[in-house]
């Protein structure tokens, strides 16, 4: 008598090891604390945490942009459209509005660059303690990140261009840099730009961009007429306070730009963030003041720094990384900064940048910045 057996039944697949490798590896980008996040964890009273981590604008918004917000409240049952955000950039800066890209957030755009650029066999170019969403963006593409060794914390643009290979097609170049704010002069990255491949496309991150001295500024809108492969990215989360909703803006080659259009996510600005960032283009005295109580805010992080006995790397933007000094050979930033989180006071370790003997520190008000190294001065005693 022949015994039948039921047929083997197959191991269920497991869906989440058919993602590819690259998507698999990636390690997720960690974001400052969030205060709530701290109230929770130590039981500490949100109204006495300062945070001083992501790089926001202390003011707030400005005026002219929270009553935008206001009014544009009863159309937030409409899909956003983007034509008045884009002509108002296109006029501020004399561009043709075909060269005006919008993304959720400056973050946003370098995706879309990544998307239109990048795959499997390709590479990017950025460098050592640069901004962490190059080699994330990069990475989720398939493709290979090429990091050049920095130069006293900062872009080393000759190596870099020695860098780029022949499967290169983005090179990306943050100025100023986060988080170490370093600056590359307006000759050096002309220079660059001139060698460059035409058929690499260069991302100019310049999110820090208006936090910079005057004379420092260069009309880096102009040369995108004459690279057809650059692309100056903005964003409205740093200076012009709108952090929370979400919006940049890149400039770049009409070509370039119906490219980026094609792997934009439709409706990727919300009707809010186009009605309060139109405002907020607009409104210089808001724009004064927080360039200046950043300015003012710096001096007094690194006047108190070097009393302290701290070294700090000069920063172009609105924050600054301090070293921590090692103890017995070893890195003690980790401890200090849990220290602060233990007094309320929030800033950004920086190890996952390669930089473990540093904290970041964002510029805020006066007493917000007191009170900070107050606490970084308890928390190095230790």
């Amino acid at each position: 008598m022949t015994v039948k057996t039921a047929p083997a039944v197959p191991e269920p697949l497991d869906l989440c090891e058919r993602a590819p490798s690259y998507v698999r590896a990636i390690s997720a980008y960690q974001p400052g604390k969030p205060i709530t996040e701290l109230a929770r964890d130590l039981g500490l009273d949100e109204r006495n945490i300062v945070k001083l981590a992501s790089n926001e604008n202390p003011l707030g918004l400005s005026p002219k942009a929270r009553a935008a917000i206001e009014a544009a409240l009863p159309e937030l049952a409409r899909y956003p459209d983007q034509f008045d955000l884009v002509a108002a950039i296109a006029r501020k800066l004399g561009v043709a509005q075909e060269s005006v890209v919008l993304g959720n957030g400056s973050n946003d755009l370098l995706e879309m660059v990544a998307a239109a650029f990048l795959a499997p066999g390709r590479s990017s170019v950025f460098s050592q303690h640069a901004f962490a969403v190059y080699p994330l963006a990069t990475q989720s593409r398939g493709a290979a990140s090429v990091v050049v060794a920095a130069r006293d914390f900062g872009h080393d643009l000759d190596a870099m261009l020695a860098a780029i290979r022949p499967d290169t097609h983005v090179v990306f170049i943050a100025n100023p840099n986060n988080p170490t704010g370093t600056f590359l002069p307006e000759a050096e990255v002309r220079r660059f730009l001139d060698r460059a491949p035409g058929s690499v496309a260069v991302v100019l991150d310049e999110a820090y961009n208006e936090y910079l001295a005057p004379e420092l500024r260069a009309d880096t809108v102009a040369w995108v007429s004459r690279y057809p492969n650059l692309v100056v990215t903005r964003t409205f989360s740093k200076a012009y306070g709108l952090a929370g909703l979400r919006v940049g803006y890149a400039l770049c080659h009409p070509r370039v730009a119906d490219l980026l259009n094609r792997v934009r996510q439709p409706f990727n600005v919300n009707n809010l963030a186009l009605a309060a960032a139109i405002a907020a283009l607009d409104d210089a005295p808001f724009m004064a003041r927080s360039y200046e109580l950043n300015r003012a805010g710096m001096k007094q992080l690194t006047d108190g720094f070097a009393r302290l006995g701290l070294a700090w790397i000069p920063s172009h933007g609105n924050f600054v990384s301090v070293e921590i000094p090692r103890g017995g050979g070893n890195s003690r930033a980790g401890a200090v900064y849990q220290s602060l989180l233990r007094q309320g006071v929030i800033v950004r370790p920086v190890a996952g940048y390669a930089m473990p003997d540093h904290l970041r520190v964002t510029v805020g008000l006066p007493e917000e910045n007191e009170r900070f190294l107050v606490a970084l001065a308890k928390a190095l005693e230790f």
